[in-house]
C-alpha cells in the first residue's frame, strides 16, 4: 500500500486574473498553480500572499462573475474534471467560500480541445463560453434579469444560468475570441480544413432558455467568413480590438494584421524578424503587450483616426520569462505568470520603451531531471524521527531554454545572511548587551573564546568598533553567560566569577568567586537569579536583586556530578512561580531534577538517560513556545537525542515527553524571541534545526546553515529581528525565518538543463544542455555536456556535441576498468539526431566521458546507435541502453588502447521505450504505449549469447512517463495522463500466467504528468509508519516522496483517509474519491486504489479537537495517538 505527499508544491502558472474579490475598491491577482489557488494582495507596487486554497481537481480556467447581491467579485473556476464552481472571499473567516456549483458537462465519447479547456466570456457580458470538446462549445447566459420562471430555479442578475451545448462544424480551432462592437454575441474562429488552410470565420451565438421541463438551447450560426485564407499560415492566435476600432488582430509568425466586419481594408504590419507570439494582454483602447516564444515583450500599438487604423508598430521592450499569461495590474505594473521561467512583476514605460523587474515568484517547473544529495543520517531512538526531507538536497533541472537554470530545493528554515562581522576561529559562545538600560535594541556583542571574551559594539547605522574594555566586564577569559539584568546592571559569569557591573560607570557593584579555587562549570541566569554550579558538585543559587547574595548551597556527592544548568528566562502567566524554579541536569543515571531556587530542594526528578551512562542531559533549556500552553523544557542528551516535556502549572513535573534525533552529539539550544511572549529554538548540531510552535504542536525544521556552532538573538538598530551566527571561521549576522518553508537557491543556466548527474567522488554534477539561440531569424540548437562544481556550481568543462546532436540521457556509472585497475567511476551520455529528412534512419550515441584530477572532461570513447538513445543505466557491470524500439546491453571494451562499446544482447519493446530500473539483473521497461515490462539480463554460457528474457509484463495499456524500484519485486510508474500505478510480480504465482503477469496493488490520479523518479533506500526505525522510497518530479514543478505504508498501519490510515474526506471541507464540493480516482482514455475509475493521499491525512492537524474526535471514530485508537503518528508524518517533509 502507497503514500504519498509533496515535499515542494507546484509552481507553474498558466492562469492568473485580476478582479475585486477582497474588497468592493480593491483589486487582486488570482494566480493557479496546477491544483491551487493563490490569492495575492496588490499594494504598494508589491504582491503580497494572502491566501492559498487547493481544489480536488486541476484548475484548467478563471473568469469574474459579480451577482447583483455580492459587494465583491465572485470567482468562476473550472477543473480537467469537467467540474465548475464560483467562490467568494469570507471577510470573517477569511478563507475562500463555494457560492454555487454547476453540472459536470464530461462528454466521455468526445475528443478534449486541442486548445485545452477555456473559458471565453463576451464583451458585454451575457454570455459565457466553454471550449471544451473539438466540435462542441458549451454556453451559459450570464443572467440580466429574472423573471417568474428564473427565480422558480433559483436564478441571480450576474450569476451563470442553465447550461447549452452548440455543434462547431470546425474541427480544427487554432483560437477563437468574442468580438467587441456586436450587437449580440459573435464568435470569431480561427480554424485549419483539411487541406492546412488557414480561415477566418465569424458566427453569432444564439442562446434560447428552456421552459420549465426543457432543455436551455444554443446555435451557432454563421455570419461572415472575414477572411477565406489567412495570408500567415502560420497564424495562431487572433485579438479582440476594442471599441471604437473594433476587429481582430491576428498574430502570425511574420506579420500581425486587422481586419474587421466592416470590409475596411486590412491593416498589415511585416515583422522584421520571425517570431512565435505566446501570449497577450489588452494595455488601453489601442495598445497591447504581446510575448514570444524566446521571452521578448513588446508593445504593439494601433494609430487611429476614428475608428481607421492608419498604421501598427512594435516596439521592443525588454527580455522577461516565457509568459504563458500576463495581467496588467495598473499602467506601470504588468504580471507575468510562466510555466518554463520564474513568474514576475514587472514595471513599463510605454514612453521610454523599457521595463524593470520588480519581484520574482520563484518557479521550478518543468523538472526535467533531478538528483538527490544529502539523505541524511538513520537513528536507533524507536521515539524519534529519523528521516527527514528536510535534511535532504534535491538539484533539479528545471525551466527550458532562455528560462533553463539549476535549482537546489530543501525543505527548512532559511537563513538570510545581513553582513559577516570578521573572521573568527574558535567562539565558544555569543552574547547581546544593551550598553544603556534605557536602549531598546542590542547594540554590543559579546564573542567569548577559549581563553578570552572580545567586545564588539554597533551603532544605529551598523558600523562597527572592537571595544578593548566595556562595562567593567572581565575581558581575560572565556565568558560562561552574560546578560543585561535587574537595575540596569550587566552581569558576567566566567569559570573564576560571578560578576555584577554598572555599564555606564564600569564599576564592579559585586562580585562572587567560588571557594577552594574551584571553577564554575556551568551557569545560567535571568532577571533575578543565577544558578551556577562550582567543580561539578556544589549546587549554589544567588540574589541579584540582592547584589549576588547566596540564597542556597547544595553539595551532592561524587557520582552526582552536576553535568548542566538552567534558570527560566522568561516569565509565564500559567506559572507565576517559575522565577524561583531552576533545572539541573546530571551525569548519574541520566536525572534531570527540578529544583526550588531558595533552598535548592528537589521539586520534581525525571530520569532521560540510560543505565550504560551513554545518554546523559548535556544542554537545558526552558522556554515559551506554544502559545496558551505550558511551558516546554527541551533536554539536549549527549547522544543528540534531543528530549521535549511539557511543564505541569501545579507541581512542576514534566509531562508528554517526546524525543528527537539531530546528531550524534549534543545539540547547543538558544531561545530566540518570536513575538507576543512566545519563542523559538534554535538547535546547533551536526543537522542544524529550528523548533517552533504551529497549531498547538512543536516542530522541528531543518535549518539552512550547516556550519554553525552556536547563535544568539541580536535585536540591533541597524539590524533588526536577527539573529548572531558563530561558524568555524567566521562571525555573520543573519535572519532567520519564523517557521518551515521550502528554499529554492537558482543558478540562472539560460540554456534547457535536460539531464542531471551527480558524482560525489569528483565533488561535481554533469549536465546536459540544449542552448536555443536566433541567428537572423533562423532558430539555432546546440547541445553540450557541461561539468560543474557541486558547491558554487561554477563551470569547470565543456563538450561540445556535433551539430544537430541533442543530449538525451546522462548518468554517472561505475564500471570495472583494465584488469587490476578496480572499477572507475564514469560519465555515460546518450544522445539523439535531429533528422528532418524523412528518408534518413534515426541515429544517435553512446559517449563515455572520464573526469581528470584536476576536473576536466575527457573523451573515452562513443558508439554509434540506431535510434535515439532515450535512457542509459547499468546491469552487471554492462551498459544498457534504451533506443527507439529496443534496449540494447553493451559492454565496454577497453582491451583496445582506443575502448569500444561492443553489443551482448537486445530486447524488443512493444513500441518505444522511455524509461529504466535496473535492480540486480533485472531491468524495467517502461514502454510508451504498453506499460511496463521486466527483463533479466542473462550472461551466455559454453560458448551462448548473452540474453535479456522477458520475465514478467504489466497487460495494459498506459502511456508510461517513468518508473521507479520501490521494493522486491515492485514498481511504481507514471503515465502521460497524470496516474500513478504500483506493479507487483508474483514469483510464487500458482501458474507460469500468474508469475508473469504484473499486477496493480496500488493506483491514484495524481493530476500532474510525472518526468523522473528517483529511488531512494534510508534505513528506517522498525516502528515507522511509511518507509520513504522514491522521489517524483512534475512537469508542473511539484516533487513528491513516495512511501510504502507499514503493514499494521495501512488498515488505520485507509480508513483515516476516508473519515477524514468525509469532514473535511473543499472547495467546489467536489468528491475526494472521484478527484483521486485513475483517469486515462481507456479507463475511470471510482476511487483511489490502496493508496493514501498524505497532504489529505495532514489536514487532521488542521482541524478542532472537537471534529479530530470525530474522524477518529470506529478507529480504535484516539484523537492524541492520531495526532502524534500524523506530526510524525509531517516531519517527512
Amino acid at each position: 500500500m502507497a503514500y504519498l505527499v509533496p515535499i515542494h508544491k507546484p509552481t507553474s502558472v498558466r492562469h492568473a486574473l485580476k478582479l475585486s474579490l477582497l474588497r468592493p475598491d480593491e483589486e487582486c491577482l488570482v494566480v493557479a498553480k496546477a491544483n491551487q489557488l493563490h490569492v495575492y494582495r496588490w499594494a504598494n507596487q508589491t504582491l503580497t500572499l494572502e491566501h492559498t486554497r487547493n481544489v480536488y481537481g486541476q484548475i484548467t480556467m478563471l473568469d469574474r462573475l459579480r451577482p447583483s447581491s455580492s459587494p465583491t467579485d465572485h470567482l468562476f473556476v473550472g477543473t480537467d474534471r469537467w467540474n465548475y464552481f464560483t467562490v467568494s472571499w469570507d471577510p470573517g473567516q477569511r478563507r475562500l467560500c463555494t457560492e454555487k456549483t454547476f453540472i459536470d458537462s464530461a462528454e466521455n465519447g468526445a475528443r478534449k480541445s486541442k486548445l485545452g479547456e477555456r473559458c471565453l466570456i463576451d464583451p458585454g457580458r451575457t454570455v459565457m463560453a466553454l471550449d471544451l470538446f473539438e466540435g462542441i462549445m458549451m454556453f451559459l447566459p450570464i443572467i440580466s434579469k429574472v423573471d417568474r420562471l428564473g427565480r422558480k430555479k433559483g436564478h441571480e442578475i450576474g450569476n451563470l444560468g442553465d447550461p447549452a451545448l452548440a455543434r462547431l462544424p470546425e474541427l480544427f480551432v487554432r483560437d477563437s475570441t468574442f468580438l467587441h462592437g456586436a450587437a449580440k454575441p459573435k464568435l470569431a474562429i480561427l480554424w485549419e480544413d483539411g487541406q492546412q488552410k488557414v480561415h477566418l470565420r465569424v458566427k453569432e451565438v444564439l442562446y434560447t432558455d428552456g421552459a420549465s421541463s426543457e432543455p436551455a438551447v444554443a446555435e451557432l450560426a454563421d455570419t461572415t467568413t472575414l477572411i477565406a485564407h489567412v495570408a500567415d499560415q502560420e497564424t495562431r492566435q487572433i485579438i479582440p480590438v476594442p471599441k471604437p476600432v473594433c476587429g481582430l488582430l491576428l498574430l502570425g509568425e511574420s506579420q500581425i494584421s486587422h481586419v474587421d466586419e466592416a470590409n475596411n481594408e486590412p491593416k498589415t504590419l511585416l515583422l522584421t524578424e520571425p517570431t512565435a507570439f505566446v501570449a497577450w494582454v489588452l494595455y488601453d483602447d489601442t495598445r497591447f503587450l504581446l510575448a514570444d516564444e524566446y521571452g521578448r515583450l513588446s508593445l504593439l500599438q494601433m494609430v487611429v483616426n476614428g475608428t481607421v487604423i492608419q498604421d501598427i508598430t512594435l516596439t521592443l521592450l525588454g527580455q522577461i520569462s516565457r509568459a504563458s499569461v500576463m495581467v496588467v495590474l495598473d499602467q506601470a505594473h504588468v504580471f507575468v505568470g510562466s510555466h518554463q521561467g520564474d513568474s514576475q512583476l514587472i514595471a513599463i514605460d510605454v514612453v521610454k520603451h523599457s521595463l524593470e523587474l520588480v519581484q520574482t515568484i520563484s518557479n521550478i517547473a518543468p523538472i526535467l531531471d533531478f538528483t538527490v544529495m544529502d539523505l541524511g543520517r538513520p537513528t536507533e531512538d524507536g521515539q524519534s524521527h529519523e528521516y527527514s526531507s528536510g535534511q535532504t538536497r534535491i538539484v533539479t533541472g528545471s525551466g527550458a531554454f532562455q528560462n533553463g537554470s539549476l535549482r537546489s530545493v530543501r525543505s527548512g528554515v532559511g537563513l538570510e545572511d545581513q553582513g559577516i562581522l570578521g573572521e573568527m576561529e574558535g567562539i565558544g559562545s555569543l552574547f547581546s548587551l544593551r550598553s544603556a538600560p534605557s536602549h531598546p535594541h542590542a547594540d554590543t556583542a559579546l564573542v567569548s573564546f577559549a581563553e578570552e571574551t572580545r567586545v564588539f559594539h554597533f551603532t544605529d547605522d551598523g558600523d562597527v568598533e572592537e571595544r578593548e574594555s566595556y562595562g567593567g566586564l572581565s575581558l581575560s577569559q572565556s565568558t560562561l553567560a552574560a546578560a543585561n539584568v535587574a537595575h540596569g546592571h550587566l552581569l558576567q559569569i566566567t569559570p573564576s566569577s560571578v560578576l555584577l557591573t554598572d555599564p555606564e560607570s564600569g564599576m564592579v557593584i559585586s562580585q562572587w568567586i567560588p571557594p577552594s579555587g574551584q571553577h564554575i562549570t556551568d551557569a545560567s541566569t535571568n532577571d533575578d537569579a543565577v544558578l551556577v554550579a562550582v567543580g561539578g558538585t556544589r549546587l549554589v543559587s544567588l540574589d541579584i536583586r540582592r547584589r549576588l547574595a547566596v540564597c542556597a548551597e547544595k553539595e551532592f556527592s561524587g557520582d552526582s556530578q552536576i553535568a548542566c544548568v538552567t534558570v527560566p528566562s522568561f516569565s509565564s502567566p500559567r506559572l507565576p512561580a517559575l522565577p524561583s524554579i531552576g533545572v539541573v541536569g546530571f551525569w548519574h543515571g541520566g536525572t534531570v531534577s527540578m529544583v526550588n531556587l531558595d533552598t535548592l530542594e528537589v521539586v520534581h526528578d525525571e530520569v532521560v538517560g540510560d543505565a550504560r551512562g551513554v545518554s546523559v542531559p548535556r544542554v537545558l533549556l526552558m522556554t515559551q513556545v506554544l502559545a496558551d500552553q505550558p511551558p516546554s523544557l527541551f533536554v539536549s542528551m549527549a547522544d543528540g537525542v534531543v528530549f521535549t516535556f511539557a511543564v505541569d502549572a501545579t507541581d512542576f513535573s514534566l509531562q508528554g515527553r517526546n524525543s528527537i534525533v539531530l546528531g550524534t552529539q549534543q545539540a547547543r539550544l538558544q531561545a530566540v524571541p518570536r513575538g507576543n511572549g512566545l519563542f523559538n529554538v534554535f538547535a546547533t548540531c551536526e543537522h542544524p534545526s529550528l523548533i517552533y510552535g504551529s497549531e498547538g504542536r512543536i516542530v522541528y525544521a531543518a535549518v539552512t546553515a550547516d556550519t554553525a556552532t552556536c547563535v544568539c538573538p541580536f535585536d540591533a538598530v541597524a539590524f533588526p529581528d536577527s539573529i548572531m551566527i558563530a561558524t568555524p571561521h567566521d562571525l555573520k549576522i543573519a535572519t532567520v525565518d519564523e517557521e518551515r518553508q521550502t528554499h529554492v537557491k537558482d543558478l540562472e543556466i539560460r540554456q534547457t538543463v535536460r539531464r542531471i548527474a551527480y558524482s560525489s567522488r569528483f565533488r561535481a554534477f554533469a549536465l546536459g544542455t540544449i542552448r536555443r539561440r536566433l541567428v537572423r531569424g533562423v532558430e539555432v540548437v546546440r547541445s553540450h555536456v557541461q561539468l560543474v562544481d557541486e558547491i558554487n556550481f561554477e563551470l569547470l568543462d565543456s563538450y561540445e556535441l556535433d551539430q544537430e546532436e541533442l543530449v538525451e540521457s546522462l548518468i554517472p556509472a561505475e564500471l570495472s576498468g583494465k584488469t587490476g585497475e578496480g572499477s572507475t567511476e564514469r560519465f555515460l551520455v546518450g544522445t539523439g539526431y535531429l533528422d528532418e529528412e524523412p528518408h534518413i534512419a534515426l541515429r544517435g550515441r553512446v559517449l563515455v566521458f572520464e573526469v581528470s584530477s584536476d576536473r576536466k572532461l575527457q573523451f573515452v570513447t562513443a558508439s554509434k546507435v540506431k535510434g535515439a538513445c532515450r535512457c542509459l543505466d547499468i546491469v552487471d557491470n554492462r551498459i544498457v541502453a534504451a533506443l527507439v524500439k529496443t534496449v540494447v546491453v553493451y559492454a565496454l571494451d577497453e582491451s583496445t588502447p582506443h575502448p569500444t562499446l561492443v553489443k551482448k544482447a537486445s530486447y524488443r519493446t512493444s513500441t518505444a521505450p522511455v524509461d529504466l530500473a535496473v535492480t540486480g539483473r533485472r531491468i524495467a521497461v517502461a514502454d510508451l504505449m504498453k506499460s511496463l515490462a521486466i527483463v533479466e539480463y542473462r550472461r551466455g554460457e559454453g560458448g551462448m549469447s548473452d540474453r535479456l528474457d522477458e520475465v514478467a509484463r504489466h497487460y495494459q495499456t498506459t502511456w508510461a512517463t517513468a518508473v521507479a524500484h520501490v521494493a522486491e519485486d515492485t514498481f511504481l510508474e507514471s503515465d502521460a495522463e497524470g496516474n500513478l500505478l504500483v506493479l507487483h510480480q508474483n514469483r510464487h504465482g500458482v501458474t507460469d500466467e500468474d508469475q508473469r503477469r504484473l499486477e496493480t496493488t496500488s493506483e491514484m490520479r495524481l493530476g500532474e504528468m510525472v518526468n523522473r523518479m528517483r529511488s531512494i533506500n534510508v534505513a528506517v526505525n522498525p516502528d515507522a509508519v511509511v518507509i520513504p522510497r522514491a522521489f517524483l518530479a512534475t512537469v508542473e514543478g511539484a516533487i513528491y516522496l513516495f512511501a510504502l505504508i507499514s503493514p499494521t498501519k495501512q488498515d488505520l490510515l485507509m480508513r483515516l483517509q476516508g473519515n477524514i474526506a468525509r469532514y473535511v471541507d473543499n472547495l467546489g464540493h467536489l468528491p475526494f474519491n472521484k478527484y483521486r480516482a485513475y483517469k486515462s482514455s481507456v479507463r475511470y475509475a471510482e476511487e483511489p486504489f490502496r493508496f493514501v493521499d498524505g497532504a489529505l491525512i495532514e489536514q487532521f492537524l488542521d482541524c478542532d479537537e472537537a471534529m479530530q474526535e470525530q474522524m477518529v471514530s470506529g478507529l480504535g485508537i484516539d484523537a492524541v495517538d492520531v495526532r502524534a503518528m500524523v506530526e510524525g508524518l509531517k516531519r517527512l517533509h
